[in-house]
């Protein structure tokens, strides 16, 4: 007979390990803009890294409440 295995810890955890997937995907797609725009008007890269890092901050922070809420909610 095989063995039952007990699984224990927190599904939250696991929820959030996928919920990863989309601010990592943000992140790519604002920076890859940020590339594109920069090799089309290289002169517009100030403008252009100063809105990257404002989405960038946006996409984080939504990171951020997910890690909370997957602490809060157990």
């Amino acid at each position: 007979m095989l063995p039952i295995l007990e699984i224990t810890g927190s599904l939250n955890m696991i929820g959030y390990g996928l919920a990863t997937i989309g601010p990592g995907i943000g992140v790519a797609m604002v920076f890859a803009a940020v590339i594109n725009g920069t090799a089309r008007q290289p002169e517009a890269r100030g403008a252009l890294m100063s809105t990257a890092w404002i989405g960038f901050a946006v996409v984080e922070a939504l990171a951020i409440i997910g890690i909370a809420l997957a602490f809060a909610i157990q």
